[in-house]
């Protein structure tokens, strides 16, 4: 079954290590490559909403850091810079496209607070109608609490639920789920479809990711989580070959695709 045949509404999430090289300045072939699989999408019919990570590690690398801040102020000061950097690019390359960006900064009160949750919804909505693609980060300048404890991952999700997506992708520097740490075991196995995430798949997750990005499998598989139990198929893919999403749209295998819980 192709859970991506009638997908009319995606959340596309791109993390940090997808986004930038080791040394922390921005992959412009990457996100270049993003972006125009991203307009192909919205051309064809299909609302596209991108959740990307990358702020403070843009911010890093533009302001000539030798590595992350440690301390709250000095990452908060690093987003203010590279959450700039970030949307002149995007602007840049989805323009070449012919496509508008709207920016959206969100902490977690603008989802807890009905009344801050219900003018979110009409932004998403009216930006839809526009023809404009949204882009989501977390408000890291602002929101310490999220930028201590938060992931994009878990944001794509709620994200995914506030709009009604009917699909969830989420790009990483890895292949998908696997039954070990490929890293660590030459004989782990990709794990093409999950359909129930239980507590024997949380325990493959392992330990967090790169050094660049805050996550690691683990946020990974709870958004997938908090987005199945919502009706959403999820995807979670390499990001190092953009492109690759097509095939979930053809109807093959591609990453570890968590297959949407049905609701009684």
């Amino acid at each position: 079954m192709n859970h991506f045949a009638n997908v009319k509404k995606i959340v596309v999430k791109v993390g940090t290590s997808t986004l930038t090289y080791e040394t922390g300045k921005t992959n412009l072939r990457r996100m270049a490559k993003l972006v125009s699989v991203l307009c192909d999408l919205q051309n064809s019919g299909v609302d596209v909403t991108l959740v990307t990570s990358g702020a403070i590690g843009v911010g890093v690398g533009k302001l000539g850091l030798s590595e992350k801040p440690k301390d709250t102020p000095g990452r908060q000061a690093a987003a203010t810079v590279g959450q700039c950097e970030l949307m002149f690019m995007y602007d840049k390359f989805f323009s070449e496209y012919g496509h508008k960006i709207g920016q959206l900064l969100i902490t977690k009160a603008d989802i807890e607070n009905e009344e801050r949750r219900r003018n979110l919804e009409n932004t998403f909505e009216k930006l839809f109608h526009f023809g404009a693609i949204p882009i989501v980060n977390e408000n890291d300048s602002v929101a310490v609490e999220e930028i201590v404890y938060g992931d994009n991952d878990s944001l794509s999700a709620i994200v995914a639920k506030l709009i009604h997506a009917d699909a969830l992708v989420i790009l990483t520097d890895i292949d998908g789920l696997f039954s070990a740490n490929p890293k660590e075991d030459e004989s782990a196995q990709l794990i093409p479809v999950v359909r129930k995430i239980d507590d024997e798949i949380l325990s493959l997750c392992g330990a967090a990711g790169s050094k660049r990005g805050t996550g690691g499998m683990i946020t990974k598989v709870r958004a997938a989580q908090t987005a199945t139990e919502a009706g959403i198929a999820t995807v979670i893919m390499n990001g190092s070959a953009p492109q690759d999403m097509y095939k979930l749209f053809d109807g093959r295998q591609c990453g570890t695709l968590f297959l949407p819980q049905k609701n009684d």
